[in-house]
């Protein structure tokens, strides 16, 4: 296998090429490489509970401060006075005839009230 001295030399350059470009291509390749984004909801990798600080338990659900409490109990018992209130009327009003609207708007009123009193009961 004969090689001409100009087929040497263009083989020579070319390989002369392909390392002088080389270096260059690989920075290309490693500056263009996506990066991992971290989860917004992902926990802190610099600070896990448990590892030399304190465990951070979550609000128990099933406790209701003091001030809920007190609203509960003072919205319970306006529910149980306008029943009393309610009750009373149907008592007085004629069975036959039909409520009156003072009833109705009473009825709307404590049921307003008892889901107000149901939201704030679950939290």
């Amino acid at each position: 296998m004969f090689c001409s001295r100009r087929n040497l030399m263009l083989r020579f350059i070319a390989g002369a090429g392909v390392l002088a470009a080389g270096p260059a291509l690989y920075s290309y390749a490693q500056r263009n490489t996506p990066q991992p984004i971290p989860s917004p909801n992902a926990p802190d990798p610099n600070f896990p509970p448990g590892i030399n600080g304190p465990d951070i338990k979550p609000p128990d659900k099933r406790t209701m401060d003091k001030q809920a409490q007190a609203d509960v109990k003072a919205d319970v018992e306006k529910l149980y006075a306008l029943i009393t209130e309610l009750r009373e009327e149907v008592q007085r009003s004629d069975v036959s005839s039909t409520l009156s609207l003072s009833v109705v708007n009473k009825a709307k009123q404590i049921e307003k009230l008892a889901k107000q009193v149901k939201e704030r009961a679950k939290g």
